[in-house]
């Protein structure tokens, strides 16, 4: 197979079978041409942007605290340099992590680190930790401490809009991620809806059981957040490190229907979580 480099390729009509290839500097993508006797067929392999590349490795350097807080990264002549591209790419880098809060652009002085210790969390998603543990870059761990049916009490009824007859799931797990017990999540989901669980289920991803096994549809959800006290429980299922504070979230959980099916209380440690939204103005 024959590559060049920033060419155009001819569309032509051969006898014989051939290969080639061509990548553009331009738009970083490289052509293979393969010919057949009456026919041409063109397969665009698209490579990553070589910026988004650069971007995800100083995010990796980042978390590795290979710069701290407050360091200053080297110069777009450095990092230019030292990916052996362009200044415009390394600036297109820059300008994502300044977007994406692990940096701050500062002129005359850099790019500052700002203190990245702590883990997004969607506030207006409804979104599994699965999936959350997906964009961490850290390993993750759940840890089922709890899986019973309740009767559920006059505070947990007024929650699910639950009768005294009804029957409910309670599900403790700790989240642990880099090796650090961070939230502690209570999950109460009413039996009519989702009459089996397992502690495989739960170790797993429960919207995962219920959407693709149950198909559940899960619409939206109603989210209060406050910093409360931490509890004994707090202080027993987390590593609080003597924090006194912790942040809960308490969702109510919706199926398209409109029908209440699930309460979740998730407490969060206080100096790991920083929960994030997006708004416009109209």
């Amino acid at each position: 197979m024959a590559i060049r480099e920033n060419c155009c390729l001819p569309i032509i009509r051969t006898r014989r079978p051939i290969f080639a290839a061509c990548s553009c500097a331009h738009t970083n993508r490289l052509f293979i041409f393969c010919a057949g006797r009456d026919t041409i067929q063109a397969v665009i392999l698209m490579h990553e942007n070589k910026y988004l590349t650069i971007y995800h490795d100083l995010i990796s350097r980042i978390r590795r605290g290979e710069w701290k807080a407050y360091d200053k990264l080297p110069s777009e002549h450095e990092l230019a340099a030292r990916y052996e591209t362009s200044r415009e790419t390394i600036r297109k880098a820059l300008h994502l992590l300044s977007e994406h809060g692990y940096i701050q652009k500062m002129k005359g002085k850099g790019s500052i680190v700002l203190d990245v210790g702590k883990y997004d969390f969607p506030v207006s998603g409804l979104v599994s930790f699965k999936e959350l543990a997906q964009t961490m870059k850290q390993p993750v761990r759940t840890i089922v401490h709890e899986l019973a049916i309740i009767k559920p009490d006059r505070e947990l009824r007024q929650h699910l809009r639950a009768s005294s007859k009804d029957e409910v799931w309670k599900v403790v797990r700790v989240r642990e991620i880099g090796g650090e017990r961070i939230i502690l999540d209570k999950d109460f989901f009413l039996k009519k809806h989702v009459p089996l669980l397992t502690k495989e289920i739960c170790e797993d991803s429960i919207y995962e059981y219920l959407e693709t096994k149950l198909y559940l549809p899960i619409s939206f959800a109603k989210k209060e957040i406050s910093v409360d006290e931490a509890t004994d429980e707090d202080r027993r299922y987390l590593d609080l490190h003597g924090d006194d504070r912790v942040v809960v979230v308490k969702n109510y959980v919706y199926l398209s229907n409109a029908a209440l099916f699930q309460y979740t209380e998730s407490r969060h440690r206080l100096d790991k979580f920083r929960f994030v939204d997006f708004a416009r103005r109209k």
